[in-house]
């Protein structure tokens, strides 16, 4: 097998034993990183702080990661110009922060017989922000609820 040092030197094709009396001396392991290799490489490591560094790595990752929410939005089908131009502004910024939008239309009493003012509705959202939103879900009918759900492109 090919061994490489803690220093990241390489001491070439040796015996499995011969390495491992030699990690011993040093007070570190003898692990394996590529079996696949022809002869394969093994190195001189520390397994302990060998964990800890990854484990420190994936910590760090897991920080700088953005977790992306779905934010609600709801409506009726007959909601007046200034109420969708307010709930508008508000998928816009949960867009523009990375969320993924749910618009939910919900529908009362006869309002069941219109449904055709519900889809009108969200094809209007659709439209409005086509520019930076992608339909990730299109609308369906759940109940007595319409469904959409907006991801940012």
């Amino acid at each position: 097998m090919r061994v490489i040092d803690h220093e990241g030197e390489n001491l070439g094709v040796m015996y499995t034993r011969e390495a491992i009396e030699q990690a011993n001396e040093l007070g570190l392991n003898l692990v394996e990183v590529s079996p696949n290799a022809d002869p394969p490489v093994c190195k001189f490591l520390d397994v302990g702080k060998h964990r800890f560094e990854a484990q420190k790595k994936a910590n760090a990752a897991r920080k700088t990661q953005k977790t992306q929410e779905i934010k609600e939005i709801k409506m009726r089908p007959n909601i007046d110009t200034h109420d969708y131009d307010v709930k508008m502004r508000n998928v816009n910024k949960f867009l523009e922060h990375g969320d993924k939008v749910k618009i939910t239309l919900r529908f009362r009493g006869r309002e069941m017989a219109h449904q055709e003012l519900g889809m009108n509705l969200l094809k209007r959202v659709q439209d409005d922000v086509d520019e930076i939103a992608k339909v990730e879900a299109f609308p369906r009918l759940e109940g007595r609820q319409m469904l959409m759900v907006l991801a940012p492109k």
